[in-house]
């Protein structure tokens, strides 16, 4: 199940896909809206009000007014003030319906976010990591070496997609055999209705109750051992989260499956893209695979896995001369800020060996940065380390398949063929 599909007609009237970014009224660009980012056309776009609307207002669109903030310096200017800029009730842009949301902690503002995070923030803590790291390596291994050489095949799915499996599985310490059910919950969760995956936020919800029966099992088990290193038993024993009702348990297993799946399998595949794209720096990397730690950061920041974050303004306030008014939904285009040349040198050129790589700002910034990100960059630095010792090229032989998304940057497709070393 994916969650690409072809876009009906409606949506497609709506979208910015073959407008030129740099004659179209201001007033009329919907950055929010999910075709150009199928279509791969959103840089443009992101340039032009980066030059000219840098903070930026969409007076109309398919789920209202909204703010885009386009700049790197605006951006950490606002991930620096939770105080006037909520996370509540949501970090995406669409207003679900109370009794389809879910509270989750990376959707709330301190003190309640800082406690619930602090719960689970031991299972990527340095030295849980290193005992991890042993076990990721021999599990890239093993999926490395089951790949077809010299046949076309789609590396979303043999690749991205089922290492973040195994890895969300061990987090979880999920019964290996039912691993594939998480992938399909995260997609689930974070699709579009009517784009795929899902008809409906009723269909959205019902199966995501069948996510907390299941993990609602394991807590039960996980709340009657002593505690243990994973996830679950961390909330099921955590002072702040072993009450948690039902709800607040499924939003917060959400947050941590997307968060452990969308971003890292995207940023898999988004650099055999980039490589592919740049031959030069495949060449670089070829020749010294010491700075695949480098070349890690800057295909994170390249892909940018997850393109904004929303805040919510609680009081009227400014932002770069613009007056933002209480209530207003304001988007940190991340993926903007990560090619703003005011902030990074030469943004739209993928170089491995980048200065101060990891200056990005895909992980955020401030008390909602992302928690997993060092698991992220060893999870790539391992598959970096292991493909350069078993193949010369992971060469892409077609077109990349986007999601229909605006918020999860992501793939279901890419064709590629191995050549061994």
């Amino acid at each position: 199940m994916t969650t690409a599909t072809r876009p009906n007609t409606e949506r497609q009237n709506r979208s910015l896909v073959g407008r030129d970014p740099w004659t179209i009224p201001l007033e009329e660009i919907d950055l929010a809206h999910p075709g150009i980012w199928q279509a791969n056309e959103f840089l443009p776009f992101m340039a032009r009000m980066r030059r000219d609307a840098p903070v930026h207002y969409c007076p109309s669109s398919a789920v209202g007014p909204y703010w885009s903030v386009m700049k790197y310096q605006d951006i950490m200017t606002v991930e620096a003030a939770p105080h006037v800029y909520s996370s509540e009730p949501t970090i995406g842009i669409v207003d679900v319906l109370p009794e389809y949301s879910l509270p989750m902690f990376i959707a709330m503002d301190p003190p309640k976010h800082d406690e619930q995070r602090k719960t689970v923030q031991g299972v990527v803590a340095p030295a849980n990591l290193k005992n991890l790291e042993g076990l990721i390596r021999q599990r890239v291994g093993a999926i490395l070496d089951s790949l077809p050489v010299g046949e076309t095949f789609n590396w979303v799915d043999l690749v991205s997609r089922e290492l973040t499996t195994q890895m969300l599985a061990t987090l979880f310490d999920f019964p290996f055999e039912e691993r594939h059910k998480l992938p399909y919950w995260s997609d689930v969760a974070t699709a579009i209705p009517g784009a795929g995956v899902v008809d409906s936020y009723e269909e959205s919800l019902q199966i995501l109750q069948e996510c907390l029966a299941r993990f609602s099992e394991l807590w039960r088990e996980r709340a009657a051992r002593p505690p243990g290193n994973d996830l679950i038993s961390m909330l099921a024993h955590g002072e702040s989260t072993r009450n948690m009702p039902p709800r607040e348990f499924l939003g917060n297993l959400i947050l941590l499956i997307v968060g452990g799946n969308d971003t890292t399998r995207n940023s898999i595949t988004g650099g055999v893209l980039a490589l592919n794209e740049n031959p030069d720096q495949y060449q670089k990397l070829r020749e010294n695979p010491a700075l695949i730690p480098s070349m890690v950061s800057e295909i994170i920041r390249w892909q940018t896995p997850l393109a904004y974050m929303r805040r919510t303004a609680k009081c009227d306030t400014e932002l770069n001369g613009q007056k933002i008014r209480q209530g207003d939904k304001v988007l940190l285009w991340y993926a903007s800020g990560n090619r703003d040349g005011d902030a990074i040198e030469n943004p739209d050129a993928f170089i491995i060996d980048r200065p101060r790589a990891r200056q990005h700002l895909s992980f955020g910034f401030g008390i909602h940065r992302c928690m997993g990100n060092r698991l992220a960059e060893m999870q790539l630095r391992i598959l970096w380390e292991e493909i350069l010792q078993r193949f010369h090229t992971v060469e892409v032989t077609g077109k990349p398949t986007r999601i229909y998304s605006s918020f999860v940057k992501g793939y279901t497709e890419l064709p590629v063929r191995l050549h061994p070393r």
